[in-house]
């Protein structure tokens, strides 16, 4: 089984780079974010004309958005509002595999950005994401109480350790790498203890990236990335676990999305 995460940052004007991508990683499952419509315009036919039958969507006009598209059957699509803003941020699926003696569930998470100023007395945006973080921590603490399977993706705006970013030094006080937010993910990440796939298999020291800014001239050389892109599973799963691959071929297309397609093989 083959499970993509994917900030596609809008679904109709990238159609074609997922075709690109299904050709080239057979995905069975692909979590996608920010994909920028509302459900009545979601490219529905065209996505199961690529093979996608099963189709879970929240989205809102020009913001936000996640989608879980799959050929696998799932039994139940699982919907959260976080906050009380109904912005369209989570999105969960349940599939059933007999061999495993157990559910699967995704959940496909988008955490708010969090805006430019790392003050939440000061910044809403950010206030909102920290509230968001403290609210997905409970939902998981509620989720993971069943006996099943979790696997939990998405573009969590959070890069938390050292060397998931291409400075610490120069971005411990810019949004998505500062203390509070670090702290917050990886406490997520310990109190549920989970294994935090792409970094579970690479060495500490390793410079690990999904995300590049548009403001770069050339991606490749300057090289100033972010790993904001995550993969976590229960520990159950890693007797499953294959491989874990980071396409960082998308990155070229034309009109390419910011963050590439990570992708999860069990």
């Amino acid at each position: 089984m083959k499970i993509i995460t994917w900030n596609i940052n809008s679904i109709r004007i990238r159609l074609d780079q997922i075709s690109e991508i299904i050709s080239e990683l057979d995905p069975d499952v692909i979590c996608l974010q920010e994909t920028k419509c509302d459900d009545n315009n979601f490219p529905l036919k065209d996505v199961q004309s690529l093979g996608y039958k099963y189709i879970a969507i929240k989205g809102q006009p020009s913001y936000n958005g996640v989608a879980i598209i799959s050929r696998l059957k799932f039994t139940e699509v699982i919907n959260k509002d976080f906050c009380n803003k109904n912005d369209c941020r989570y999105i969960g699926a349940r599939f059933k595999f007999p061999k495993i003696k157990s559910d699967l569930i995704i959940h496909n998470f988008y955490v708010p950005a969090g805006g430019d100023e790392p003050d939440p007395r000061v910044n809403s945006k950010f206030l909102h994401k920290l509230q968001f973080l403290d609210e997905m921590n409970t939902y998981l603490k509620e989720q993971l109480i069943q006996n099943d399977h979790h696997i939990i993706v998405g573009d969590m705006n959070i890069a938390p350790q050292v060397n998931d970013v291409w400075s610490h030094k120069q971005l411990i006080n810019v949004v998505s790498h500062t203390d509070i937010e670090r702290n917050k993910i990886n406490n997520i990440i310990r109190e549920h203890t989970l294994i935090d796939i792409m970094r579970h298999y690479v060495d500490d020291e390793e410079k690990v990236y999904s995300w590049w800014s548009y403001r770069n001239r050339d991606w490749k050389k300057s090289n100033r990335g972010r790993r904001l892109d995550h993969i976590w599973a229960t520990k159950g799963l890693l007797d499953y676990y294959k491989e874990h691959h980071i396409y960082k071929k998308a990155r070229d297309f034309k009109r390419p999305s910011d963050h590439v397609p990570v992708l999860i093989e069990l």
